[in-house]
């Protein structure tokens, strides 16, 4: 385990998430993707009518997070991430695609950790209870398309130093598993 955050930039090749180990620190500078279910959903019809996506996802990390308006002089409002099982449907689509990582808070299904080892992504745990810290961290955010669906639209973000947790790697391991496991020694 790295007691020093790893720095990351998007897009992400197999290389980079390699390094990346259940428990590591991760500091994210770059563009990150904002996507919750409503928008996942359109992104999977499109894909089931054979068309393109919106935006590539390869080499790309997709945050979960709905956020509140931004107020006068602010590049974005409240930004803390969503529950991720409400997006395990949908993942394991983008994961073959060559999305690298997916950001938000707690456990994903199995089905989604077996499509992260088989085509080589990470699942992040943003840092909970931080969202006032997470938007100093977003220098700029502008949606790119589903404008209809307000805080769920998709946002291309930059960010820098984005403070983010290994809970699952390309090996399998889970971050919840084995926080149980310690616990029942």
């Amino acid at each position: 385990m790295n007691h020093h955050p790893i720095k990351i930039t998007p897009p992400l090749t197999d290389a980079d998430v390699e390094k990346l180990k259940v428990g590591d620190k991760v500091l994210i500078t770059g563009v990150l993707y904002t996507a919750r279910d409503a928008a996942h959903k359109r992104l999977i019809e499109l894909l089931d009518k054979g068309e393109k996506l919106p935006f590539d996802v390869k080499g790309q990390l997709i945050y979960y997070v709905g956020p509140t308006p931004a107020k006068p002089g602010q590049v974005i409002g409240s930004a803390g991430p969503t529950t991720s099982g409400r997006m395990d449907v949908y993942t394991p689509r983008l994961l073959e695609l060559g999305l690298k990582g997916t950001i938000g808070k707690g456990q994903r299904s199995q089905e989604v950790i077996d499509a992260m080892k088989k085509n080589k992504a990470v699942y992040l745990a943003a840092v909970g209870g931080a969202a006032a810290l997470i938007a100093k961290t977003i220098k700029r955010a502008e949606i790119i398309v589903y404008e209809d669906l307000g805080p769920e639209a998709i946002r291309r973000l930059e960010v820098k130093d984005f403070p983010a947790i290994v809970v699952n790697d390309i090996y399998g391991s889970d971050l919840f598993k084995i926080g149980v496991e310690k616990y029942k020694k």
